[in-house]
């Protein structure tokens, strides 16, 4: 499979991952091929700084040496790089259109049901999402949103949706059966990465419009 290469130079890689592909290698041999191993046959010098669900597609920086990788890093995690993405929801969002709401749910792993998440008022832990509608499908009783992580918990985009009422389709962790059969897979896709760049401090944007 060819790789997706929205950019590249001496410091970090920017690729367009598929849906259905782990972005680092599970565990298993049968878990192994991941679009970090795949783009290390292109650049071998790629580290991991981010991941994607493997159901999610869409934006994923790699770095190029272990301090790029250190420098992002730390821009992940004091939130200084801005993502953003969109996803298509069951059932009608009932915000203005362009209006942005905030999504302020904490999240823990669901500890007997692992990986799975859910919503948790005392254990849980801080988790915050913009959410924006953008249009509704009356036909098929949905939502086109974008959607802005503030806090990067895992699955929290997933969780946060499940919890107001508004699934993604295709979710086989979080959705219904008649909405994980709405698509054959999950409708959510990183869009948007804006970052600093590590080594000259330039501001990088990057898009990839979602295909469905």
């Amino acid at each position: 499979m060819t790789l997706d290469v929205i950019f590249s130079d001496a410091s970090i890689v920017v690729l367009n991952k598929p849906s259905g592909l782990l972005s680092v290698p599970g565990r298993g041999e049968d878990k192994q091929d991941c679009l970090h191993t795949r783009a290390q046959r292109t650049f071998p010098d790629v580290l991991v700084v981010h991941r994607l669900d493997m159901a999610t597609s869409g934006l994923l920086v790699f770095a190029r040496n272990k301090a790029v990788q250190r420098t992002l890093g730390e821009a992940f995690a004091s939130r200084q790089v801005h993502k953003r993405y969109e996803a298509v929801v069951s059932g009608l969002v009932q915000t203005p259109l362009e209006d942005w709401m905030v999504i302020d749910l904490p999240i823990m792993v669901d500890w007997p049901n692992r990986p799975l998440r859910i919503i948790h008022k005392e254990l849980g832990k801080p988790s915050v999402t913009r959410l924006r509608c953008l249009g509704h499908n009356l036909q098929n009783n949905t939502s086109r949103v974008a959607l802005e992580p503030v806090t990067g918990r895992s699955h929290q985009l997933r969780v946060h949706l499940q919890a107001i009422g508004h699934c993604i389709l295709g979710d086989a962790l979080y959705a219904p059966p008649e909405v994980q059969a709405q698509s054959p897979r999950l409708l959510l896709h990183a869009t948007h990465l804006a970052l600093r760049h590590p080594a000259n401090g330039t501001t990088l944007e990057f898009n990839s419009p979602a295909e469905f």
